[in-house]
């Protein structure tokens, strides 16, 4: 099974009877090099723990999988159980839990569920929730060297934004203080299913010592 391909994720969500929520922001990649370059630009190998958020139908997830030592997915969305449960099937060094990252104590996931490999972050965002969760990233501390995630293009500008430009805010500070944020390339509205009404970006943040 192609997990970019559209007929493949038709026929898979129609297996489990699953509906997209607009609501949580679910907009799966059709575009399969995108996954496979966000993957690649993590850094992540067999000595590296990933942490991802919001899985999806797991596209992100198996690339990573295929590079890292294990990747502990969080997905606030019961329905994807049984369509992650087929799709990552074949993995067994990737963990699901189900709940809001916003809520959990991700300080001590990470330590549980990362021992002796260097965790990382690495995920495509749900937009509606993509600067609160990158602030409790970096406000929780966690012991990660990088955070590499796909978001709206105009939130990449806004995050990555240099102070004394006119893109710089609030939030742009609160993130340089903690890490050095990078546009690392722009992925089009096209890539996805259904699409959305704005194009994304992937950024990198590298977290000071």
């Amino acid at each position: 099974m192609n997990l970019t391909n559209l007929a493949d994720i038709r026929a898979l969500l129609a297996r489990h009877d699953f509906r997209f929520s607009k609501s949580l922001g679910q907009n799966f990649l059709t575009a399969a090099w995108v996954p496979a370059d966000i993957a690649d630009a993590s850094g992540a190998d067999a000595g590296t723990g990933v942490l991802e958020v919001g899985p999806g139908i797991g596209c992100l997830t198996e690339q990573l999988a295929q590079r890292a030592g294990k990747v502990v997915s969080v997905e606030l969305d019961e329905r994807l159980r049984p369509v992650l449960a087929e799709t990552l099937a074949g993995y067994e060094n990737v963990e699901l839990v189900f709940g809001d990252v916003l809520a959990l104590d991700l300080p001590q996931l990470v330590a549980e569920r990362f021992p002796g490999l260097r965790p990382v972050v690495c995920a495509n965002l749900p937009y509606y929730i993509t600067s609160p969760v990158i602030m409790k990233l970096l406000e929780d501390r966690l012991p990660i060297t990088s955070i590499t995630v796909m978001v709206q293009k105009e939130a990449a500008e806004r995050l990555c934004a240099q102070p004394g430009t006119r893109e710089c805010g609030a939030v742009s500070a609160a993130v340089q203080y903690y890490a050095e944020p990078e546009i690392l390339f722009e992925v089009s509205r096209g890539s996805f299913m259904p699409a959305p009404n704005v194009d994304s970006a992937v950024i990198q943040l590298r977290i000071r010592k």
